[in-house]
């Protein structure tokens, strides 16, 4: 599934070519998770001002409304000055005066919804539960710790949750708590608060390290450009069961939570 990171790399590699575009045509393919919820010809015509990410939720602002785009298990997003006709997993093409935004989702559980704007119960609906932007000047360590002692899930599920901080997905949770040294079963509410600062940094650092290297393909992501993501290649632990630990040499493990897998070093990450 995209995660922050590559929902991130996503929106810079086409925000800048859609902004001030004119939308001339929309088409639909088949069904996806959510339907539009507005006919087509509300969006025809309108001017698309620009492109935010709110979690792992593109955001396209325009003129009167805004469209919520969501990747869901295997959905790709692609921008394209000359396009062709759309193919069989193509669910959702946008046709505007500087190009063909379109969402390619084999499985069809991506979305994209239109809300009259990100108060709207059409938005609040996706949007409202979100935690904090883990990448933005709110994600704060006094609040980050506050918000854990009222957690006593396993810490590794608390960040999946996305309800204490958004975004921080299956890979980039195990790399972070690998990186702070915490054992992924360890109960949140739990934590002291220097290993709280310690996740709180390493959370920061994983996800700008990932949007660096591009994201993360592990099957099939790409950008909006079509290029892959390269930072599966440097994970310390993530899909690395049974390999040594980069630091100690002990094996990494694996084990399953919330029917995730997470991986772990035994040695270097304490309970």
């Amino acid at each position: 599934m995209p995660e922050l990171p590559e929902v991130e790399v996503t929106r810079r590699s086409f925000a800048e070519r859609i902004a001030g575009a004119r939308i001339e045509a929309v088409e639909m393919g088949k069904p996806l998770r959510w339907p539009l919820g507005c006919e087509l010809v509300t969006l025809v015509g309108q001017r698309v001002l620009g492109v935010r990410r709110r979690g792992k939720y593109l955001l396209l602002d325009l003129e009167r409304g805004l469209l919520l785009v969501h990747l869901g298990m295997s959905g790709s997003v692609t921008f394209y000055a000359e396009p062709g006709p759309a193919g069989k997993h193509d669910h959702f093409s946008l046709y505007t005066t500087q190009g063909v935004l379109r969402l390619n989702d084999p499985r069809r559980f991506g979305a994209v919804v239109f809300a009259p704007d990100e108060r709207s119960p059409q938005a609040q609906k996706l949007l409202g539960r979100l935690g904090v932007e883990p990448l933005g000047d709110a994600f704060v360590l006094d609040d980050f710790c506050q918000a854990l002692k009222q957690r006593s899930a396993p810490i590794k599920q608390v960040l999946l949750a996305g309800e204490t901080v958004v975004g921080v997905g299956n890979i980039y949770a195990s790399e972070a708590l690998f990186l702070a040294g915490i054992r992924p079963t360890t109960r949140a509410s739990k934590l002291s608060r220097p290993r709280v600062a310690r996740l709180h940094a390493a959370v920061r650092q994983v996800l700008l390290r990932a949007v660096e290297k591009g994201g993360s393909t592990l099957r099939d992501f790409s950008n909006a450009q079509g290029e892959s993501g390269h930072f599966q290649l440097e994970a310390a632990v993530y899909g690395r069961a049974g390999q040594p630990c980069r630091l100690c040499g002990s094996p990494v493990r694996t084990i399953r939570q919330g029917q995730r897998s997470t991986f772990f070093c035994p040695v270097c990450q304490k309970p």
